[in-house]
């Protein structure tokens, strides 16, 4: 993805209210290609001020678009994403080092969220209840609306899935009629810029949608605190997650933060399966997922068997230019990022971990890797580490391995390898997750499906498109007289 073509497409301003602002400006973040550590375009910093500004526009536009026009404006905007896939995968690939497997699937996926968002929003969203089953009752019936906030969803999203993680803020917001200031990752912002152009192009107003790029330690305390913000979603790390939490206020704070998930494989598990499944979930999108398999806990009577074909299936894991077709994984975000997994493989080690494969780097590319005869506290996997690492944990029976899943500081998802189910009600009821995946990986979701954790991984609230719908609305009942 060559620079002119950012500028083509007019990426390298921010959108307050529809309209862009700071092409040009001197005090920019440059953005670079990760593989090949080339400036792919830069975004402006936006001021305090303009964050101000982006909220006052906002709060003082009152969406009144029909069930109808909000569906028909998503669906339009899937349609567009359908049809410049390409375009958008080579522009995920650019900014973030994703290859183009990776970035093709998240662009179906950005399409799949449109569309589930398109046909949530024609669905009614109340309920009635009878008020004539008690004693005490009355010949009434109480009946619930929802309706969108007061105030204005300020929006903050990873580098980690540059669009699809926006999208899920986004279209929850037009579903329901809301205004939102979303502030993308600095280091994959043009993603995030090109989906609310597409969504201006399929008829959103503006003033529903502003996109703020900077830097943030300058703004980050005015997008959480602004007097018009009502609601703060925010998807990224725990520390930032947890500082969030403590400067809201009196504001909704919906978490989606980090997680440390296992895939479990037990004695009588598929080995062929599971090992398949561990790669995929360890390697797919670099790593960098929140639900990816971060621990592999294997039943010593299989560990062997399972660690060979792990170990086989990674040394066929094709790494490299993610612009090739043909690999199966590109770079991590940054260098510093590779540099963070390498030290903590090497740590691993010199405490009586073995290496089995990977551990290789050269800048931001990291290859795929493998580790076993790994303990619980060490660092790689006491901590979340968040890229193609594969450490391989043993035990003995069903309540150690429940012992040293629970035994995180994190409880967003899982998978578990077995056909018994004794085994699985056992896993589903004692797992301190928000997710339990029986013979999937722990990131297997629809787009509309509750998805969300416990723990340092959330508040236990949901996201997912009917989930954030429900999130983004105040719940009003009334009641009528009723024969």
């Amino acid at each position: 993805m060559r620079s002119d073509f950012i500028r083509s497409r007019q990426l390298d301003a921010m959108r307050i209210g529809g309209e862009r602002v700071g092409a040009g400006r001197d005090a920019c973040i440059p953005v670079t290609n990760p593989y090949t550590g080339e400036r792919i375009g830069a975004v402006p910093k936006a001021t305090v001020q303009e964050v101000r500004e982006a909220f006052a526009l906002a709060h003082a536009f009152r969406p009144l678009l029909t069930r109808f026009e909000r569906a028909d404006i998503l669906a339009k905007a899937a349609a567009i994403v359908r049809e410049r896939a390409a375009e958008i995968s080579a522009l995920i690939t650019a900014e973030s080092g994703l290859c183009v497997k990776d970035s093709l699937y998240e662009t179906g996926r950005v399409a799949d969220v449109l569309t589930f968002g398109a046909s949530e929003v024609l669905k009614d969203d109340g309920e009635i209840f009878s008020c004539d089953l008690t004693p005490h009752g009355r010949r009434r019936r109480v009946y619930t609306q929802r309706s969108p906030l007061l105030g204005v969803i300020s929006a903050i999203t990873p580098f980690n899935h540059p669009m699809n993680q926006v999208a899920h803020k986004v279209v929850p917001a037009v579903a329901t009629n809301n205004r939102m200031v979303l502030k993308p990752s600095e280091k994959v912002p043009f993603s995030a810029i090109l989906f609310a152009d597409i969504l201006y192009e399929a008829g959103l107003p503006p003033a529903m949608l502003s996109v703020i790029t900077g830097d943030p330690a300058e703004i980050a305390d005015e997008l959480i605190t602004d007097a018009h913000v009502d609601l703060v979603t925010f998807t990224g790390g725990v520390p930032i997650g947890k500082y969030i939490a403590s400067k809201a206020g009196y504001r909704r704070v919906v978490l989606e933060l980090g997680g440390n998930d296992p895939i479990i494989v037990m004695e009588d598990a598929d080995i062929d399966e599971a090992s398949s499944l561990a790669v995929q979930g360890s390697y797919k999108n670099s790593g960098q997922r929140c639900t990816a398999v971060k621990r592999m806990l294997v039943h010593e009577a299989v560990a062997a068997q399972f660690t060979e074909a792990v170990v086989e299936k990674t040394r066929a894991w094709k790494y490299g230019n993610p612009t090739d077709a043909k690999n199966d994984m590109g770079t991590v975000i940054d260098e510093g990022a590779a540099k963070m997994f390498q030290a903590r493989v090497e740590e691993a080690v010199s405490l009586g971990a073995r290496l089995l494969v990977g551990n290789q780097r050269e800048g931001a590319l990291y290859a795929p890797t493998v580790i076993d005869r790994v303990r619980p506290e060490m660092t790689v996997v006491r901590q979340e580490t968040f890229g193609p690492v594969s450490p391989i944990i043993t035990f003995e029976s069903i309540d150690e391995a429940i012992a040293i899943s629970n035994g995180t500081a994190y409880g967003l998802s899982s998978s578990v390898c077995t056909n018994r189910l004794d085994y699985i009600t056992r896993f589903v009821s004692e797992l301190q997750v928000g997710t339990v995946n029986v013979r999937e990986v722990p990131g297997f979701r629809l787009e509309l499906t509750p998805f969300g954790g416990i723990k340092d991984s959330g508040l236990g609230y949901k996201e997912g498109v009917q989930e954030a719908m429900k999130g983004f609305t105040n719940l009003k009942t009334y009641s009528l007289p009723w024969p």
